[in-house]
């Protein structure tokens, strides 16, 4: 079995265990660029997990990813590695609603609501028009849709595959879809990974969103049992 992993930095273990979001934080490691660090996807969830069900494990997260780039990596890997996803099990994390991902002069950017994205000069005004008029209800709303496509996609494929929230969750989407056992509480806000894993952990500074190994090792936990308990395995 292969255990696909894709998300943000919850899943890139970003400041898991040194203090980087991305490899390329780390002086030593600037060749890898927006990879997450080796030392902290070690520590990782994903990896954690590919141990407890001793399978091969392949992470395409991404710190600061938009949901646009999680579906489009993915979509990448299925292409590229067609004859795996029989004996593949897919957990993706989905990031925040408003992310998007911009292809700008045959680059992609990973663009947020912050305000202190880096983008090209020709796109600045654009990201401020952005930033300063994010529709909350509606980037809900179209990512809501943009998971179900993606969901009824894998469903189609056959590829077995569970979904979860980071930090947002759809509590406010009114079409309500049925997932069966392939979102964790999608639409219950004590069913996010922050929640879960912040009811029983702090984050590894007082202004950062992320978590330490503890906290890799109680989302790994949590996951093993949904994944056991609802026959993935």
């Amino acid at each position: 079995m292969i255990l696909y992993v894709n998300g943000d930095s919850h899943t890139a273990a970003a400041e898991c265990v040194t203090p980087h979001a991305f490899a390329e934080d780390d002086p030593k490691l600037w060749y890898l660029g927006r990879r997450p660090h080796p030392e902290n996807i070690e520590h990782s969830w994903g990896k954690l997990l590919s141990q407890r069900l001793s399978c091969g494990f392949k992470c395409n997260a991404e710190s600061a990813s938009s949901n646009d780039r999680i579906i489009r990596t993915t979509r990448e890997w299925m292409n590229t590695f067609p004859d795996d996803l029989y004996k593949t099990l897919m957990v993706i994390q989905w990031s925040t609603w408003e992310r998007e991902e911009w292809l700008i002069d045959g680059k992609y950017y990973q663009i947020n609501a912050s305000g202190i994205d880096e983008v090209p000069e020709s796109h600045q005004n654009l990201y401020k028009e952005f930033v300063a008029g994010v529709n909350w209800q509606q980037k809900t709303k179209e990512a809501h849709e943009k998971v179900w496509d993606f969901h009824q996609e894998l469903e189609s494929l056959k590829v077995k595959h569970i979904f979860f929230n980071g930090n947002n969750d759809f509590s406010k989407i009114s079409d309500r879809k049925d997932w069966g056992e392939s979102y964790i509480g999608p639409y219950d806000p004590q069913s996010t990974f922050n929640h879960i894993v912040g009811s029983q952990c702090d984050t590894v500074a007082p202004h950062s969103y992320h978590y330490g190994a503890d906290g890799h090792r109680v989302w790994t936990r949590f996951i093993l049992k949904y994944i056991v308990d609802n026959n993935f395995v």
